[in-house]
């Protein structure tokens, strides 16, 4: 490319000269090209950072009104109020809910610091709503429907089916369930096959803590699934509507649709995942995901229930917080290869239940 440029012919002297062009070379016009080209990427940069800036501010502004009118409530919970005590824990757990479903819509601009402070914080609220609960509102023994299952001594324990426990009196669930109000749970269980289903977990808070050898099918819509402490597990849930909190999983299959998931100190571990916001690492080895493919009869149906949508799934949108280097995959978490991904999974479902 060149630019050409005549003089035009001199006057004054009545000599005339012929025109001449002046030629810029190509390799000015291509410096000037850049030159331009990077001037407009710093611009577009600069008011990227500012709109991101400008969300962050009204992040955290909203953020801390909404916890400021959370911490009010609870405030005014006390035994004095404890006919209206139901009601604002009731008013606080929504709107903590709420805050939750606020952050997940915020992760894409949040900074690494800022999202493990807003979790922190709620995981706060969340702690204050249960001791408040515990505290002032009369304790009610929680009873499940159990079913009677004939053991043979010479089978293999992995073939029964058990129900949800009646209760979580010993000491390790009293300490998983103080951080949160979990309102259903399975504990302590070694080599066998737990089953629940939509109209005994529908919208409740779910632990499954210190399991091992375990077969594990939620078939509903929990509002919160809690999984702890567990080791060569295979776990199946239906849509979660918020959060799915994994901490201390060890060579085990998880697979399940969910808002969130935020999974801690867990190693060797497969997760099929159907997520709508983003999947969140820290302190994992030898994690790989796939995209969900897991199903069971009523899943559309619980589907409806959780309000997650269908058709939106960042499975392989994970963020390591123990990696922030950009240009560099976290060496932390994987994608399962093609070939290696399950596709078909036990039918632990008795005929009676489909």
């Amino acid at each position: 490319m060149s630019l050409a440029m005549e003089t035009s012919p001199s006057q004054g002297n009545g000599d005339e000269k012929p025109s001449e062009t002046v030629k810029i070379p190509d390799r000015l016009l291509k410096r000037d090209q850049a030159r331009l080209e990077e001037a407009e990427r710093r611009k577009d940069i600069k008011e990227g950072r500012s709109v991101t800036e400008e969300k962050s501010d009204f992040f955290s502004t909203t953020f801390n009104t909404e916890r400021a009118t959370i911490d009010e409530l609870l405030s005014i919970c006390t035994e004095a109020n404890r006919e209206n005590a139901t009601k604002i824990l009731e008013e606080a757990t929504v709107k903590t809910q709420q805050l939750q479903k606020f952050l997940n819509d915020s992760m894409m601009f949040l900074t690494p610091y800022e999202l493990r402070q807003a979790q922190a914080t709620l995981q706060v609220l969340l702690s204050t709503i249960s001791e408040k609960r515990d505290d002032i509102l009369p304790k009610k023994k929680f009873a499940f429907k159990s079913r009677n299952v004939k053991s043979k001594p010479a089978e293999s324990p992995s073939t029964s089916i058990t129900e949800l426990p009646k209760s979580a009196s010993n000491r390790d669930t009293d300490a998983d369930a103080a951080v949160t109000p979990v309102q259903c749970v399975f504990s302590n269980v070694d080599s066998q096959v737990l089953i629940k289903r939509a109209d005994e977990i529908q919208q409740q808070d779910v632990l499954l803590t210190h399991l091992t050898n375990c077969k594990v099918r939620l078939l509903g819509s929990p509002s919160t699934l809690h999984i702890k402490h567990v080791r060569d597990c295979e776990i199946m849930s239906g849509p979660v509507s918020s959060s799915v909190f994994v901490d201390q999983c060890t060579g085990s299959t998880l697979a399940f649709p969910c808002q969130q998931l935020r999974t801690h100190n867990t190693k060797d571990t497969q997760i099929y995942l159907h997520v709508t916001s983003r999947a969140i690492i820290e302190d994992c080895q030898g994690v790989s995901f796939a995209p969900l493919t897991w199903t069971y009869s009523n899943m559309d149906a619980d589907f409806a229930v959780s309000g997650l949508d269908k058709n939106r799934n960042n499975w392989d949108q994970v963020d390591d917080f123990n990696w922030l280097a950009f240009d560099t995959p976290s060496p932390n978490w994987t994608v399962i290869p093609v070939s290696d991904r399950k596709t078909s999974w036990d039918d632990l479902v008795p005929a009676s239940s489909e």
